[in-house]
């Protein structure tokens, strides 16, 4: 007999930590953080634990589930069957989530997809992908103020007793030593010359080359997410941690939106930091929205993902209603644009991901070469990190994040990256600017605690 979710309104808070915080040792816990409610797309906070199984894709490529199942050999063929296998009554609800997978895909899986050889060094232990089967979720929608559980009647009892629960006190959060970058000046500007190569001899139109940054630390991630969140609140945040490994993402940006069959995508390219003063502000957001050269890098991108959806839309379907609008966060000045379409018949979300993984705005384009000379010039692969963050509801419904802006926790040392688009008239010291201002307030939140 199938289990029937039903949907309780609790009281709205404008906080999700408010209740996260009582459940974020249970096994699996798991927030998706709106940080930012008004900024577009920051309107969900979810927040669940306690998930049926866990399907990890280890770094040999191994698909690994904790329940007794027996799953395709292939990441997101698997990751649909252990989908399907959430046998639940559903009501008819807008929430965006009624229970279904909450997890991440990294980086370093979309090689995997495509065949490719790595060269470079593992940057952290975590798997490629990591995913739990919920059957419940906290939804706080902050456009109505309104907050809802959605459980079964069993779960909900459980929760109920999970969220009266106190608490459990936190340990400091301290760095242990500061951050150092696993490239010198002398390294990217090498690698920017590098790319240039490449990029005059035809390979690529852009390359996305990030740098890594790590740091010893002692205490809880929790905190340390905490202070990422009150420096960057972003409406594509997350958090999920388990044994000694954390992902705290804090990013403002949007991979992938089924709705209904509707496919949204919202890629970033070009930046300015944020300035000092109203008219320093004003002066740095016009001249990004006048950059010749940040306009040519979005549209780039936007051709790259109107490809990559039109493998799956219907024919026809896939437009651009958004081309290069400024965005504006606590950090910096984007410009983004918007890509939509219609999934085909026969296509799911999963179908989609896998198509268009990993994003193409933290590759480059064509995508396949770009992550062959990203893998060559970089030192470490990606991890998590320029993969995506989301969940993929029973009903068909996806939301996904490119985990930009992204900080793990691994064997006492955090890690997170830098990085923008390089074309052929970049200019050295302005790209590796770009790659400080994008973290350098990440950076500062942690070492000032």
């Amino acid at each position: 007999m199938r289990s029937r979710l039903d949907i309780m309104a609790l009281p709205y808070h404008r906080d999700p930590l408010f209740r996260f915080t009582r459940l974020r040792q249970r096994p699996g816990a798991v927030l998706l953080d709106s940080g930012s409610p008004e900024a577009p797309g920051g309107r969900y906070d979810i927040l669940s634990s306690d998930p049926r199984a866990i399907l990890e894709i280890d770094q040999n490529g191994n698909i690994n589930c904790d329940g007794d199942l027996t799953l395709p050999l292939s990441p997101f063929a698997a990751q649909q069957a252990l989908l399907d296998c959430l046998d639940l009554e559903t009501p008819d609800s807008k929430l965006p989530f009624l229970g279904g997978l909450i997890g991440y895909w990294g980086y370093d899986l979309g090689h995997q997809m495509e065949g490719l050889q790595r060269r470079s060094n593992e940057a952290t232990a975590l798997p490629r992908s990591r995913l739990g089967l919920y059957d419940w979720a906290l939804i706080h929608d902050h456009r109505h103020q309104e907050a809802w559980l959605v459980a079964t009647a069993e779960r909900r009892e459980q929760v109920q007793e999970w969220l009266a629960s106190d608490p459990i006190a936190t340990t400091p959060f301290v760095l242990s030593s500061p951050f150092s970058g696993e490239i010198d000046r002398v390294g990217y500007g090498q690698r920017f010359r590098d790319v240039q190569g490449y990029l005059q001899a035809g390979d690529c139109y852009q390359i996305n080359l990030t740098q890594r940054f790590s740091a010893g630390y002692q205490g809880d991630p929790w905190q340390a997410y905490r202070l990422l969140r009150q420096a960057t609140p972003t409406p594509f945040a997350g958090y999920m941690a388990w044994q000694d490994k954390a992902v705290m993402s804090l990013s403002p940006e949007r991979f992938l939106r089924v709705q209904d069959r509707q496919v949204e995508t919202r890629p970033i390219k070009g930046t300015r930091p944020r300035g000092d003063t109203a008219a320093a502000d004003k002066a740095l957001a016009d001249e990004l929205v006048q950059s010749a050269k940040d306009r040519a890098e979005n549209v780039m991108i936007v051709d790259l993902l109107r490809n990559d959806l039109g493998r799956v839309c219907r024919p026809g379907s896939v437009q651009v209603p958004q081309l290069c609008q400024l965005e504006s966060y606590a950090n910096v000045h984007h410009l983004v644009s918007v890509v939509t379409g219609e999934l085909d018949r026969g296509q799911t979300p999963l179908n989609l991901l896998a198509a268009a993984f990993p994003g193409g705005s933290i590759t480059g384009a064509p995508k396949v070469r770009a992550m062959q000379i990203i893998d060559e010039l970089e030192p470490s692969q990606r991890s998590v990190y320029c993969g995506s963050l989301g969940y993929v509801d029973i009903r068909g419904n996806m939301d996904t994040s490119i985990a930009i802006r992204t900080v793990l926790a691994d064997e006492g040392r955090l890690h997170l990256w830098g990085g923008g688009g390089l074309v052929a008239d970049s200019q050295e010291e302005a790209e590796y600017r770009e790659t400080l201002d994008k973290i350098s307030r990440l950076m500062d939140a942690l070492t000032q605690g």
